[in-house]
């Protein structure tokens, strides 16, 4: 198998860092890119062709809701998976508004959390 390719969107850089830290710890997936909004993620996933996206939903311009609708319009769209402060519930919801692949508290993120939520959205 491949590595599944990153795409890292947060809007505060020590986040970021957290997530690829996660990201590098997790056998079989590297950070290809980051990004810090809605419409820099677009540009992103554009260049660099993400198999994954991190997205945090509160974003600067576009938020992260708008940003991954619109990722998932493409021809060969990136799996999304939402990440937030809010509870679960709230994420479920989320999800069900963006077609993202799943929802992930901030707080439970780490390798195991990602491994499990790509082996979901991909089956």
């Amino acid at each position: 198998m491949s590595e599944v390719r990153v795409l890292i969107v947060d809007d505060q850089a020590p986040f970021r860092r957290a997530m690829a830290a996660v990201v590098e710890a997790t056998d079989g997936f590297v950070v290809v890119a980051e990004a810090a909004s809605g419409e820099e993620s677009l540009e992103a996933a554009r260049a660099h062709g993400p198999d994954l996206v991190l997205m945090d939903v509160n974003l600067p311009g576009i938020d992260g809701l708008e940003a991954t609708r619109r990722l998932r319009t493409a021809a060969e769209p990136p799996v999304v998976l939402l990440l937030s402060t809010y509870d679960e519930a709230d994420g479920e919801m989320f999800v069900a508004e963006s077609g993202a692949a799943g929802y992930v508290t901030k707080s439970a993120f780490g390798p195991d959390r990602l491994s499990d939520a790509w082996t979901a959205s991909t089956g």
